[in-house]
């Protein structure tokens, strides 16, 4: 059985791991109707998700932007697919020509996950302190 591509127009294929359970590696193909990734070893092994569908991409910035390790795609229905590509810039870049740039936003770095869990701590203590 092939795989049918949503797509009628490539724009661009890159290399890529997707990390939905175990790390899989295939390619991402950008396209006029939406965004696919196909494994290499088992065709019948693939995510496609239309434009209409994606709500959100977050991107994993580190190093002012030098580098972009991995990103995840936020969809409506079907929850968060994360990726990591050889050429995540042009990749994105790619995205940003069907997605409004609103919804494409840097995703939280370990040292602000940190500050927001540690301010709700202390916010928590307060709370605990009044009475009601």
């Amino acid at each position: 059985m092939a795989v049918q591509s949503i797509n009628t127009k490539v724009d661009l294929v890159v290399d890529a791991t997707s990390f939905m359970g175990t790390a899989k590696y295939g390619k991402i193909m950008i396209g006029d109707k939406g965004f696919e990734f196909f494994n290499d070893r088992n065709k019948r092994d693939f995510i496609q998700i239309p434009w209409a569908e994606l709500d959100y991409v977050l991107a994993s910035v580190m190093f002012k932007g030098r580098w972009i390790p991995r990103f995840a795609m936020r969809t409506k229905h079907n929850g968060t697919y994360t990726f990591s590509a050889k050429k995540t810039k042009a990749l994105l870049r790619g995205i940003r020509e069907y997605v409004d740039p609103s919804h494409m936003v840097r995703s939280l770095s370990f040292f602000d996950v940190i500050k927001r869990s540690i301010g709700r701590l202390f916010n928590w203590i307060g709370r605990r302190g009044k009475k009601l």
